[in-house]
C-alpha cells in the first residue's frame, strides 16, 4: 500500500511576540510553556479550535495513520487534542497506539526571513515531552532549516524535500493518509510543491484543513524523479527562481495578517542550499491534486487569520555597492521598510490593528 492523501493544518490562534530588528532580540508579554519568547502557547481561542479540529480529523476519510508536527509548542498544542481523542479509540490496539504517536519534524518548522544575526531555537525533544507525551521519540529528521533563515526558493526547497521524505517513509510503512500540523508559510509551500503550481495562494487559515489526493503511480513518481521527467498525470517538472515564488500572489481578498506567522527554527540544516533544478536530489514535484484548501467550515468560527507571502522578509539589506547590511544599520534601513518594526504576527503591519 502507498500514501493516498495528505492532510495538512496550521496551528491554531496563539499569542504573539516582537523583535527588535536592529539586535535580533525577542521578547513577549506572556510567558511561553518552554520559556522561549517565539514558542508560545496557542489563545483560549486557539485551544478551541484545536479541539473542533480533533472532532473533524476524526471523521475524515481516509482516516489518518500517522501524525506529523513541527516541533514549535503551538502546533504540538494544535494536533495533541487529536491524537489523544484517537488514542482512546485505539485503546488495547498496540500497533494503532504506536502509529498515533507524534512524529516532530524540524523540517516542518515555521519560515524566517534571511537575517545575520541567528534566530532562537525551538524546545529540546526532552523537553517538549514533559508538554506532551504522545511523542514518537524513536523518529528522526535529518533536515531542518537555518537559524539564520531562508529565502523564499529555500523555503520551498526544504519542503520539497521534506514532505519527500514523509511520503517515502509513508509508502514504506503501507500508511494511506497522514497528518501534517505546521506554519503558515509551510502550508501554502506544501501545496505547491504537492501540485506544482508554482503561483498559486493557497489558503492558510488557522485550523484549516487542507486534503492532497495522490494523482500517479508510486512507480510512475519514482520514475519521474529519477529521471527528471513528469510521470502520469502530474505537473512538469520545474525550477524554481525567486521572481516566480516571490510574485505568486492571492487575487483573493482576505483578512490577511501581512506581518505573517515568521518565526525561528530549531537547528541548522546540513543541506541548506539545495534547489529544484538538481534533478530529484530536492524532493517532490507535483503529482498531487488538492482536494480541500484551508477548509474551515467546521470551525465555529470560520475562516480567521488567513495569511499570505509578503516579499522575503528578509531582515538583511544591501548597499549601494551590494554588501549587506542588518535592518537597522543604515539610518533608513528601518523606516523603508516598516514590516521590519515589529514581527508580532498579531498586528497589520499596514493598519497595526489587533487581529485578535
Amino acid at each position: 500500500m502507498s500514501l493516498e492523501v495528505i492532510y495538512v493544518t496550521r496551528h491554531g490562534f496563539r499569542s504573539s511576540w516582537q523583535v527588535d530588528p536592529s539586535t535580533g532580540i525577542y521578547t513577549a508579554s506572556i510567558r511561553s510553556p518552554t520559556g522561549l519568547p517565539t514558542d508560545p502557547s496557542l489563545t483560549s481561542h486557539g485551544v478551541q479550535q484545536s479541539n473542533e479540529l480533533a472532532a473533524h480529523l476524526l471523521d475524515v476519510d481516509p482516516p489518518i495513520e500517522q501524525v506529523y508536527s513541527s516541533p514549535y509548542y503551538r502546533c504540538m498544542q494544535t494536533i495533541q487534542p487529536f491524537v489523544h481523542k484517537l488514542r482512546s479509540q485505539l485503546s488495547g490496539d498496540v500497533l494503532g497506539e504506536a502509529t498515533s504517536r507524534i512524529r516532530v519534524d524540524p523540517a516542518l518548522s515555521e519560515w524566517y526571513g534571511l537575517a545575520q544575526f541567528e534566530h532562537p531555537s525551538s524546545a529540546p525533544l526532552n523537553e517538549l515531552q514533559s508538554h506532551f507525551p504522545y511523542i514518537d521519540a524513536a523518529y528522526a529528521s535529518t533536515l531542518a532549516p537555518s537559524r539564520r533563515g531562508e529565502s523564499l526558493q529555500q523555503l520551498h526547497d526544504r519542503v520539497a524535500q521534506a514532505i519527500d521524505a514523509i511520503i517515502r517513509r509513508s509508502d514504506e510503512e503501507g500508511r494511506k493518509a497522514v497528518v501534517i500540523c505546521t506554519h503558515a508559510a509551510v502550508v501554502i509551500a506544501l501545496g505547491r510543491v504537492l501540485t506544482g503550481k508554482l503561483e498559486h495562494d493557497f489558503g492558510a487559515f488557522t485550523c484549516g484543513l487542507s486534503k492532497y489526493r495522490r494523482s500517479e503511480p508510486r512507480e510512475a513518481g519514482a520514475s519521474a524523479r529519477a529521471s527528471g521527467k513528469a510521470g502520469t498525470n502530474a505537473a512538469p517538472l520545474q525550477t524554481w527562481s525567486e521572481g516566480q515564488i516571490a510574485n505568486a500572489r492571492s487575487t483573493t481578498s482576505l483578512d490577511i495578517d501581512f506581518a505573517g506567522d515568521a518565526d525561528p527554527h530549531p537547528r541548522d540544516s546540513s543541506q541548506p542550499n539545495l534547489r529544484f533544478s538538481q534533478g530529484g536530489k530536492a524532493g517532490l514535484y507535483g503529482g498531487w491534486t488538492c482536494e480541500l484548501d484551508s477548509d474551515c467550515s467546521f470551525l465555529g468560527g470560520g475562516e480567521e487569520r488567513g495569511w499570505k507571502f509578503s516579499g522575503d522578509e528578509s531582515f538583511m539589506e544591501t548597499d549601494s555597492s551590494g554588501s549587506w547590511l542588518t535592518a537597522g544599520s543604515s539610518s533608513d534601513a528601518v523606516g523603508d521598510r516598516p514590516e521590519l518594526e515589529n514581527r508580532d504576527s498579531h498586528t497589520s503591519n499596514k493598519h497595526g490593528d489587533s487581529k485578535l
